[in-house]
């Protein structure tokens, strides 16, 4: 066999390459550059606000498969044994480590006891109750009531709240919107509002955000005072009918996808601006507080994007500091979605990070201990 055959290939020897190889490495070498630029673009996009540049933040939401995209070709092009690809794709990989803490955290060893918490930890549960309808619509009052029964939790913070269950939980105090103290919530012909329940004692309560996107609630944990948010911003408005439409691939053999997703293209971005301004106003009045806060709600939106970095400023996510795994909490979108947050101020350390799958709305709960600690001067 000739010398040729087994030197065409740079940094080892081996068989000539096939037309199949060629093709095969031309391709991935486009998709290595379109990797690269997005992973470029994920990177920037929660420094840019939607307003100056609205369609960044759909990058946003692919951004974990972008990453194993270039996990992936980096292990290729080592295989392949080009060093130049293969180092511009790590490269990208190791400063990708840094965000990927927002979506994913190993499991280092295994706990085969239940952890204990001190009296002082205080239970705090985010969830996005979509009117009290479950994926398909039908009514789960009675499941919320006996999933928030269950969890025992000390401050309940629930979106899109919009029926009168206080009634059977009457050892909450509530808020919700402008009907503070209003004992049984919301009437039934009321929109879907923000509630915060609370075992302890509400001093103060009000509106960051009308019309009631925002609330707020100071609740008295021990000797310490706790101001809780609780949000819901603007919505994609991507319904449960375009969410079967893209996880069910009908749109591969529709004739009619360009127009369903110019429409989807259409509400992402007009919903995607009013977010972006929702989360300034709420930052603004978050921000400048020193005294303890958590913070949290259906941001609608991800980890890599403005609007969770402008929300999470000076603040700790449970998530990244006690969670683990891969984190969800939205039913949907081949479950890939965490925009249900919890975020804490540094005086109060993060216990733990629970998303119990209940199956209830089309969120999944959001369940975080915290406790007040004393910052050295």
């Amino acid at each position: 066999m000739s010398e040729e055959r087994y030197n065409d290939m740079p940094g080892r020897p081996g068989r000539r390459r096939g037309w199949a190889v060629r093709v095969c490495d031309a391709l991935l070498s486009v998709a290595t550059l379109c990797v690269a630029v997005a992973m470029i673009v994920v990177f920037i996009v929660p420094y840019v606000d939607p307003a100056h540049m609205w369609f960044l933040p759909l990058l946003g939401l692919a951004a974990p498969a972008i990453y194993v995209a270039a996990v992936v070709l980096a292990l290729y092009w080592v295989v392949r044994w080009r060093w130049g690809r293969a180092g511009a794709m790590w490269a990208f990989v190791v400063v990708g480590l840094f965000w990927m803490p927002l979506f994913w955290k190993p499991r280092l060893g295994r706990t085969y006891k239940t952890p204990t918490y001190s009296k002082s930890a205080v239970k705090v549960l985010c969830y996005n109750v979509r009117a009290l309808q479950d994926a398909a619509g039908a009514d789960c009052a009675d499941a919320v009531l006996r999933m928030i029964d269950s969890l025992d939790a000390d401050i309940v913070c629930l979106q899109e709240f919009a029926r009168p269950i206080a009634e059977q939980s009457g050892y909450y105090e509530t808020f919700a919107g402008k009907y503070e103290n209003a004992r049984f919530g919301l009437d039934e012909e009321a929109a879907p509002q923000q509630a915060i329940f609370s075992k302890l004692r509400i001093i103060r309560s009000g509106v960051v955000l009308s019309p009631e996107s925002s609330v707020w609630a100071d609740v008295v944990a021990g000797e310490d005072t706790v101001r809780v948010y609780n949000n819901h911003l603007q919505s994609t408005d991507i319904k449960a009918a375009d969410n079967e439409y893209i996880t069910s691939r009908d749109f591969i053999a529709d004739a009619d996808r360009e127009r369903k997703f110019r429409s989807m293209a259409r509400r992402l971005r007009a919903n995607g601006l009013r977010r972006a301004a929702q989360v300034d106003s709420i930052a603004a009045e978050i921000a400048p507080r020193t005294s303890r806060r958590i913070v949290c709600g259906d941001f609608n939106d991800t980890p890599m994007s403005y609007v969770y970095r402008t929300m999470s400023r000076g603040l700790d996510d449970a998530f990244s500091r006690c969670g683990e795994g891969y984190s969800h909490t939205y039913r949907g979108f081949f479950d890939l979605l965490r925009i249900d947050f919890v975020f804490a101020s540094p005086d109060l350390e993060l216990l733990s990070y629970e998303v119990p799958e209940i199956g209830a709305s089309d969120h999944f709960p959001v369940l975080v201990r915290v406790r007040p600690v004393e910052l050295p001067n």
